[in-house]
């Protein structure tokens, strides 16, 4: 069957026709400009020349429902070098004179697509622009691709940003082949499955009506965590009776990687050896020797993304990423591997792994899709050490944010073991912050110094960057802002932008005007000039998890130094508390004419939970009352 006979058989069993009831679709679906009626994925599995054959039709049709839905009037269709595309075609369908009139779809130039940082990739798209839209008209488009690697098969998510009347995987195989499958975030078990089989093919098939879209949500874990979604795999196949393993565990999987990693750096490069043997000439001990390639790869190599063909799975050579200067993150662990061998050190050895955006363990599905990144690995006394020179500012000895938790395959030797990654204590992303203030008339000024360790301080240098002069004072004004906006940064200086292992730090003097509130004698003054997690309060109508991207301790001093002609009348009462969630204290003392708070808050979970929704909720409700608190100050 071609792919036009594909579209023309859809469209004959489709149950939508131009000209349903729009008012119905408007009220069962309110504020949405466009619905998917139908969304249909098939894919064909074969077996030719003694290879799995894989082809994926794809076929989608919406419907315009409000004016605003007119200017959503393109639809792109993508591929790539492993995924080739073999056809496609859209258009338009409108009412014109009681009869159905197709207008073809517009092909905008070929376009490559890229996302973010520097990205080198093979993955193009073609831009179908569909014209005459309004109220009631479809927009409908199709495409046949082939997966020329099996192993590569995409997942489907039965969800989007938009409603979606009808969602349909359709797997269909000859029956010498064997397919898996693992459904995820199916709560509402409104998937529902069916299995025909005959005497030389089988279909699965599995569908979803009505399916709400996904929310966009603040904090939320990514798409994957939430969204309805199917990933399914080749598990085997016949040629003359042999049957022939592909995926289904974790060894398949480490096989499939091993073909990748299997012939690299096995000639030794001269120059990056030299170089090595320079890094490491006066080191004594293991650590200081891979701390020392670790931290050169970081300063020395630039970071680019690459996709294309198999180049997005094969790393490159040390020697050849050490002449670039750049590579992806493939790169950067095979260098790192190889300058390790060089320097004589042991147990360093290539990793894959998933970031946080993926919600899968190896246990669950044992495929490629588990996995979106590379990185390196030592052990040293017994501990292993995570090595991902991808972020620059990550200090040796922590893994860098959005790794936190994941499970790593790691290869040693011929086989491999998986190791869950830590998730980073609030004690080593402590945040302490120091202030000195006094009243002068109706404003405070103020001197301060605010540390960060840990991940807190690779995520600030990070969004700092490169940035100088103008610019980075309004990021580090940012960065220190208190009380109001009628905050005023004087002066600061940073400390320790280059040493990965001493925190960074800002020594400030501001002035803050307007915050201090009088009325008659008195004077009320928050010292809580700075309020953590004020604003990370839950919504009810949250559907997602809520995710942070790392856990924090708060350490927060300020000493009031009070006028001579000043009295204290009174201060907050003191806090202190603790759940699963958070610890927190809030302390306030008085010594002859200074008065010092001393906040410490840390938060104890990475990713909340809708049960942890509530008691997160009230924590913050206590503090936020306790933030508004202030001490009363009268005038002799």
């Amino acid at each position: 069957m071609t792919q036009h006979q594909v579209v023309i058989l859809l469209l004959l069993v489709s149950p939508f026709c131009y000209g349903q009831n729009i008012p119905d679709l408007k009220l069962r679906y309110p504020g949405y400009s466009e619905l998917i009626l139908k969304e249909l994925q098939s894919y064909h599995f074969s077996v030719k020349n003694n290879k799995p054959s894989i082809l994926q039709d794809n076929y989608n049709e919406s419907i315009i429902l409000l004016k605003n839905g007119i200017h959503n009037n393109s639809e792109q269709v993508s591929y790539s070098q492993l995924v080739p595309l073999i056809s496609y075609d859209g258009y338009t369908t409108i009412k014109m004179d009681g009869k159905d009139k197709k207008i073809p779809a517009i092909e905008v130039k070929e376009s490559s697509e890229s996302s973010g940082s520097v990205f080198h990739s093979d993955v193009k798209s073609k831009k179908l622009l569909f014209t005459n839209l309004d109220i009631g008209a479809r927009k409908i488009y199709s495409y046949r691709s082939e997966f020329l690697d099996p192993f590569l098969l995409h997942r489907f998510v039965f969800t989007g940003t938009v409603p979606v009347e009808e969602s349909v995987l359709e797997i269909t195989t000859d029956n010498d082949l064997e397919i898996g499958y693992k459904i995820f975030n199916n709560q509402a078990e409104d998937i529902k499955f069916s299995k025909t089989v005959n005497r030389k093919k089988t279909t699965y098939t599995w569908t979803r009506k009505r399916g709400k879209p996904v929310k966009p949500e603040p904090n939320s874990p990514g798409l994957l965590h939430i969204a309805p979604h199917i990933m399914v795999y080749l598990k085997s196949y016949k040629v003359n009776n042999k049957n022939i393993a592909v995926l289904g565990t974790v060894n398949n999987l480490y096989s499939y990687y091993k073909n990748f990693v299997s012939s690299i750096n096995k000639t030794e490069d001269a120059e990056l050896l030299s170089v090595t043997k320079n890094i490491v000439s006066n080191l004594n001990t293991d650590e200081e020797k891979i701390k020392a390639i670790f931290y050169w790869v970081k300063d020395n190599i630039k970071y680019v993304a690459f996709e294309y063909g198999y180049d997005g799975f094969i790393p490159r050579e040390g020697g050849l990423v050490n002449q670039r200067k750049f590579g992806d993150c493939k790169d950067m662990s095979s260098i790192i591997a190889t300058m390790s061998g060089y320097a004589g050190l042991k147990d360093v050895n290539l990793c894959w792994i998933g970031t946080r955006r993926l919600p899968y363990t190896y246990e669950e599905i044992s495929t490629p899709a588990v996995d979106d990144h590379m990185i390196a690995s030592i052990v040293l006394n017994g501990k292993t050490i995570f090595l991902d020179a991808t972020d620059g500012e990550t200090a040796f000895g922590l893994p860098t944010g959005f790794i936190q938790g994941k499970e790593a395959l790691i290869e040693v030797n011929d086989s491999f073991r998986i190791v869950k990654v830590p998730v980073v204590s609030p004690e080593e992303n402590l945040i302490p912050e120091k202030l000195k203030i006094h009243i002068e008339g109706k404003t405070i000024i103020g001197d301060g110094y605010l540390q960060l360790s840990g991940l807190s301080r690779s995520n600030i240098l990070n969004s700092l960057g490169d940035a100088a002069d103008n610019i980075r004072f309004e990021q580090i004004k940012g960065l220190v802002l208190k009380g109001n906006n009628k905050f005023k940064l004087k002066e600061y200086k940073e400390k320790n932008i280059k040493n990965r292992d001493l925190p960074y730090g800002i020594d400030y003097n501001f002035t803050l005007e307007n915050y201090l509130v009088a009325a008659g004698k008195e004077t009320y003054l928050s010292l809580m000039l700075e309020k953590p997690f004020e604003k990370n309060v839950i919504e009810n109508e949250r559907e997602s998890k809520y995710d942070f991207d790392i856990l924090t301790r708060y350490k927060y001093q300020i000493e009031l130094l009070i006028p001579n002609e000043v009295q204290i009348k009174s201060l907050p009462i003191d806090l202190d508390g603790t759940n699963e969630l958070m610890d927190y204290t809030i302390k306030y003392t008085q010594k002859d004419r200074l008065v010092t708070m001393d906040l410490d808050i840390k938060n104890k979970k990475l990713t909340l939970d809708k049960q942890d929704f509530e008691l997160w909720n009230s924590t913050i409700k206590i503090l936020k009352s306790k933030y508004q608190e202030a001490l009363i100050l009268t005038n002799t």
